[in-house]
């Protein structure tokens, strides 16, 4: 086994001293296959970050998944009924131990900007809608669990809408007036990003405020959308269960709608059409960078006929042969595929373009992908293997007195 390796290493110092001696010959190789490498890890990585984005995108649509959405409308249809409706879903809530879930409201109220009163969306959500819908967060923060008590009414507000009021520092607790809740005035406390396609600005609320400052004959006839985050493999049969209960609730005249409205229910994976783009680019930037090494590495084999056949006349084995003009390549294209990968960890990583990736940002921003690297790497090894192979073939087939008269 001591042997083994001896001659293994020996090969490889072997083999990068060549390499280094014909180093005019194969460095404009060894440079495309470098970006090759970098070009194919940098993909990969690239598509786990907007594999992330498409999913967090997905998220905030539709919930984490599985997110469960329920629609009710209880056969008493005045604010008696609604608060049993209510009622039944807390207690749904506490019966499967379920942390996460929200109330939704979605509507618009006028707002007084500095300029003028506009419309501004709003929805009105409980405090876990953050964590189930990825919201991003870009100033302040989100709500917390005990701002429903306080005194005033609290909002976190878009970005078009922070920048329509002259972005304002929010350690200085800025407020808006919302006229369509009887002219109260929120403190705003975060502000989260938005596509930049949507530059309508929208806020968000919490339950408990909103409901304390809207009329009572709006309360008593609006109804919420009530939604729940629960593990996956058991999202089926809470469906089924979670409607048998509640229609229970409502009456016989009543009405029960419990469907999953995550991403995770329309399709198995989102992002199945970028990793076959991603690995389809990767194999046409493979090929090239083989195809200019072999091309680089039959040259050199033909220029080197004498060497080999002198040394073939002194003794060296087919395999020998074989094995120093193959392991020149992979020398070669291991070193050029661990620089390809330190350029796209440094390329990758940079803010521009994991932004530009991302498509304006994520949450979660997943670190450079060790299987990039090891696949960057391997990738070189087997191109260099298979570049090696042809003009080691053509080594071992030279007749020595031929190549000494070469």
């Amino acid at each position: 086994m001591g042997g083994f390796l001896a001659g293994v290493v020996g090969a490889c110092a072997e083999a990068w001293q060549e390499v280094r001696i014909h180093k005019g010959r194969v460095l404009l190789s060894l440079i495309g296959v470098a970006v090759a490498v970098c070009a194919l890890s940098g993909a990969v990585a690239m598509s786990a970050i907007a594999q992330q984005a498409t999913i967090e995108q997905a998220d905030s649509a539709g919930g984490r998944a599985a997110t469960l959405t329920m629609s009710m409308q209880p056969s008493d249809s005045t604010a008696t009924g609604r608060q049993q409706a209510t009622q039944a879903w807390f207690d749904v809530l506490d019966r499967y131990e379920i942390s996460y879930a929200s109330r939704v409201f979605w509507g618009s109220s006028r707002v007084q900007f500095p300029d003028s009163v506009q419309e501004a969306g709003m929805t009105v959500v409980d405090q876990p809608y953050g964590e189930m819908h990825r919201t991003r967060m870009v100033e302040g923060s989100w709500f917390q669990p005990g701002d429903s008590a306080r005194l005033a009414p609290v909002v976190v507000i878009n970005t078009p809408f922070w920048e329509s009021l002259g972005s304002p520092d929010l350690a200085t607790h800025p407020t808006v007036t919302i006229d369509g809740l009887g002219g109260a005035k929120a403190v705003i406390i975060g502000v989260y990003g938005t596509s930049s396609w949507d530059t309508w600005p929208s806020m968000f609320m919490l339950t408990g405020h909103f409901e304390s400052l809207l009329d009572p004959v709006q309360a008593a006839g609006s109804m919420p959308q009530y939604e729940m985050w629960v593990p996956p493999d058991l999202a089926r049969e809470l469906q089924t269960r979670i409607q048998a209960e509640l229609s229970g609730a409502v009456g016989a005249q009543g009405f029960v709608s419990v469907d999953r409205s995550d991403w995770g229910a329309q399709m198995d994976d989102p992002t199945t059409i970028l990793r076959v783009i991603t690995m389809v680019i990767g194999g046409i930037i493979l090929l090239l960078g083989a195809l200019s090494l072999v091309n680089i590495a039959l040259v050199t084999v033909r220029q080197r006929i004498r060497e080999i056949g002198i040394r073939r006349s002194f003794g060296a084995t087919s395999g020998r042969v074989f094995f120093a003009v193959m392991m020149e390549s992979v020398v070669a294209t291991v070193v050029a595929g661990i620089v390809g990968v330190i350029l796209a960890v440094l390329l990758v990583q940079s803010p521009m373009v994991s932004e530009l990736v991302s498509f304006g940002g994520i949450s979660d921003v997943p670190p450079f992908p060790a299987s990039a690297a090891v696949f960057g790497l391997v990738v070189a090894t087997v191109v260099g293997a298979l570049a090696g192979l042809i003009p080691a073939i053509i080594a071992v087939r030279v007749k020595v007195i031929d190549a000494i008269r070469y």
